[in-house]
């Protein structure tokens, strides 16, 4: 298992010709990065500025991907009512939108009937899979990267149905 730095991400991103799409199905991320941020928020001392400032690296990547040409989609499955980390992830979500990415939101109890992989992910261009592995509580464990036709297949299918059964982030409305 690796743990991808900005460089690497930058990598994959680059090499993205058509499409990346990334599933991502916790309901709470204990990523140590965003800890202060959540602090701040939860202060009532963090809105779309700060947001936008703490995230900038990966805007600035969204948006250089999105110039290219490249399609962004982010589906997220959560389960409702929603938790706290997730109201925090659904306020940052407009900068994401004006970096160029797409996001929509799936209900879990909608979800039952769908074939998921074992794990989040990003696919890119249908080709490769790069899978985001989190302890337990949610901490960062690392990535793993395959080229796999099959597991490629089998992620890029399960991010086509959650998509497709998926709620635009402007019509979703927390619960």
């Amino acid at each position: 298992m690796e743990s991808l730095d900005a460089d690497g991400w930058a990598r994959l991103f680059s090499a993205c010709r058509r499409s990346a799409s990334h599933l991502e199905m916790r309901d709470s991320y204990a990523v140590q990065e965003e800890q202060s941020d959540i602090e701040k928020w939860r202060a009532g001392e963090w809105g779309p500025e700060q947001d936008a400032e703490s995230k900038a690296g990966w805007l600035d990547l969204m948006r250089a991907t999105a110039a290219r040409g490249v399609r962004l989609r982010r589906a997220r499955i959560v389960s409702e009512p929603v938790s706290e980390y997730i109201r925090f992830e659904y306020e940052g979500t407009p900068q994401n939108i004006a970096a160029g990415e797409d996001v929509r939101w799936l209900p879990r109890t909608r979800a039952s009937a769908l074939a998921l992989p074992g794990n989040d992910c990003w696919v890119f261009d249908s080709r490769t899979v790069l899978f985001n592995h989190f302890s337990g509580d949610g901490g960062w464990v690392g990535n793993e990267l395959t080229t796999d036709p099959e597991v490629a297949r089998l992620c890029a299918d399960a991010f086509e149905s959650v998509w497709k059964l998926g709620i635009p982030h402007s019509e979703y409305k927390l619960t």
